[in-house]
């Protein structure tokens, strides 16, 4: 049997100085389970708020995981904490671990950003059967509630306007009825989760009652060993029952406390039988004090600790430990074991105390650092904010400040509400402005969607046109309004992107092929200008007279295909060698040479090369007179030398060479001015 002053002295510890997990939530500062993250949208702190009373609903299904001693948990109002009993089990947490209910979980879930907001009703239902199929169903609520909310909006709104349009086409409302098939589509998926998430939960329950079986067939198990049991193995088959015990999962609050306690009456006969073995018994006592004598070193080893919240969890598991993993120890040291053991534990709790003390010393500083952060997040100014880059800055801006809020430190929630509806008050401005701004953002985008959609269908009406000049120019206007139109929604802008450029690129493809291709009658002129200029590279003696000739015979062949237009080059080239080889004047040379090229360029109608050739022209005349300015100016140094003098004689004959050279240059540029182009 287990000592009674030990059985007292745990009630008295546990009533006060009892762990403090589920209280804490209603007595620390409701926002501070938020972590970092985008900015949280609207709605978002208030589905936490639903999810919790979720979760005490979903605890009063799954039930039946506390025992009955939960009835007696102990609110200890002391600096925000409150303790319970240590014969509440952890039980209750595993049951529930896969419920989210913290705002940090619901972050990671949702994005309830613009993400939601802009999408479509078909969008929703997409995203809804994402959720669906790639999240286990106890994981989704706070995610499926989101896309409800979002979804109902869209569809009343559709709603209303369809009953108006109803109601003025002089319907009565009684007889309005309205539905679609995405509508239909979510229906569906919505009783699938709902069947889903029922199924989830009555597989709890009857694990739960699995569990219980377990645990009354150990109980059975026990009584059987106690009455019938072979004393040679009677120890070694008690162990097992008692690893098969601590190995059963949750059962029923209602069923916890009896089956506990019955499990307990006969493990306390099994050792009264025991003393019929000394050496059994002492064995065990033995065994158990080793235990418990570790469990106190690691709790004093706790008083080290410096973060008192975790030494404090730590201290909670060493108590469970010790009173339902651990047996008794022999009575003489019974009192003396326990004793360390509540006093390590009390040093804990002292430093706990002290710490929400010194925390409560900074509770004003802490207020006032809270309300400096909110005055800024509510005089952010967002009215400049006119582009998605824009709003990405703001939102890190604001992310920013949200940590500082949530650093500054904790508050009990007394002391928090206050603070803390400013706080989102503020919150909510920010994301209302930035709401709207994306709404208008995706309301502006699908008009951009229908005017590229509208010069696709252009494109695609031209590409097969042969009326060239007629569909090149449209072409050409299509893309120029392509590029003047804004953004349209990402989900599109491949795709619609992949069709224009396929229809421009169908069309000017076949526009280049008509313009380069070569007929058979373009290809005789190839040949016939090949075995031209090949016969000009040949002939060794040349007058002025017969390259002239010379030039005119090509012209007469015909003009050249535009792929093949580098012939003219090698035409030209052959022209000035036969030119520069004659006793001809270095002017004359000069504008033969040029006027050979500009003429063909003339004859091509390649008015874009003549026109460089005029800036060419201008750039050289300019770079002349420079020239001579700058010698002239060089000459009145030597004003006082003699005219023979060599250095004066040089400079004089640059002169008169780059005056030669402006003429010639000027020549030319008459030359291109006569050309009516």
């Amino acid at each position: 049997m287990l000592d009674t002053n030990e059985e007292n002295v745990e009630k008295t510890v546990n009533k006060n100085e009892t762990t403090a997990k589920e209280t804490s939530k209603e007595k620390e500062e409701k926002p501070e389970t938020i972590e970092a993250g985008d900015v949280v949208a609207d709605g978002v702190i208030e589905i936490v708020e639903e999810t919790v009373a979720v979760v005490e609903d979903k605890v009063a299904v799954v039930a039946d995981l506390v025992v009955e001693e939960t009835k007696e948990i102990v609110k200890e109002k002391e600096e925000g904490v409150v303790l319970v009993s240590e014969e509440v089990t952890l039980e209750v947490v595993e049951a529930v671990a896969d419920v989210p209910v913290t705002k940090k979980e619901i972050e990671k879930e949702a994005d309830p950003e613009v993400a939601l907001a802009v999408l479509s009703l078909e969008e929703l239902v997409e995203a809804l059967q994402n959720t669906l199929s790639n999240n286990p169903v106890n994981k989704i609520k706070e995610r499926v509630d989101l896309i409800k909310n979002a979804f109902n909006k869209k569809f009343g709104v559709l709603l209303a306007e369809n009953k108006a349009a109803f109601l003025e086409a002089g319907g009565n409302a009684i007889d309005f009825q309205y539905s679609t098939p995405v509508k239909g589509a979510y229906n569906a998926l919505l009783s699938e989760y709902k069947k889903k998430r029922d199924a989830h939960y009555n597989s709890i329950e009857k694990q739960m009652d699995d569990n219980l079986d377990t645990r009354m067939q150990v109980i059975e198990g026990l009584k059987d060993l106690i009455d019938n049991g072979d004393a040679n193995t009677m120890y070694k088959d008690f162990k097992v029952l008692q690893d098969t015990w601590r190995s059963i999962g949750a059962v029923s609050k209602t069923r916890y406390n009896d089956t506990w306690k019955t499990y307990h009456h006969h493990v306390e006969r099994f050792y009264d039988l025991l003393h019929l073995s000394n050496d059994f018994r002492d064995l065990d006592f033995k065994n158990n004090l080793e235990e418990k004598l570790k469990i106190i070193l690691t709790a004093e080893a706790l008083v080290e600790v410096v973060d008192v919240n975790e030494a404090f969890k730590q201290l909670q598991d060493l108590h469970k430990i010790w009173k339902e993993d651990i047996g008794p120890v022999a009575k003489e040291v019974r009192e003396d074991v326990w004793q360390k053991f509540s006093a390590a534990t009390k040093k804990i709790h002292d430093r706990r105390h002290e710490h929400f003390r010194e925390m409560k010393s900074k509770y004003q500083e802490i207020i006032n650092d809270k309300l400096a952060i909110v005055a800024h997040l509510d005089g952010y100014d967002t009215s400049k904010n006119n582009s998605h880059k824009a709003w990405r800055n703001s939102i890190d801006d604001v992310e920013k400040l949200r940590q500082e809020y949530f650093n500054v430190g904790k508050l009990p929630y007394a002391k928090s509400e206050e603070v803390w509806l400013k706080f989102k008050a503020a919150t909510k401005k920010f994301n209302s402005a930035k709401n709207n701004f994306y709404k208008e953002e995706k309301s502006e985008q699908q008009d951009n969607l229908k005017k590229k959609l509208s010069l696709i269908e252009i494109a695609e009406s031209l590409k097969e046109s042969e009326d060239w000049n007629t569909a090149t120019e449209a072409m050409k206007k299509v893309q120029s309004d392509w590029k003047h139109i804004g953004h349209v929604p990402r989900k599109f802008s491949d795709d619609i992107w992949t069709k224009f450029k396929a229809a421009c690129n169908a069309y000017f493809d076949r526009y280049h092929e008509q313009k380069n291709a070569i007929s058979n009658e373009q290809q005789a002129v190839v040949d016939a200008k090949k075995v031209f200029l090949e016969a000009i590279k040949e002939e060794k003696t040349h007058t002025k007279e017969t390259v002239l000739e010379a030039i005119d015979a090509w012209k007469e062949l015909g003009p050249l295909p535009r792929d093949v237009r580098h012939l003219e080059g090698k035409f030209n080239k052959q022209i000035d060698r036969l030119l520069e080889g004659l006793s001809l004047g270095k002017k004359e040379v000069s504008m033969l040479k040029f006027v050979n090229v500009v003429d063909g360029l003339f004859a091509t109608e390649d008015f874009r090369k003549l026109d460089s050739e005029q800036l060419l022209v201008r750039k050289k005349m300019d770079e002349v007179v420079k020239e001579v300015q700058q010698l002239e100016n060089n000459l009145g140094f030597f004003s006082n030398a003699k005219d023979d003098n060599p250095l004066v004689l040089n400079v004089k004959n640059r002169v008169q060479e780059f005056k030669e050279d402006l003429e010639i240059w000027k020549e030319k540029l008459r030359y291109l001015r006569k050309l009516d182009y």
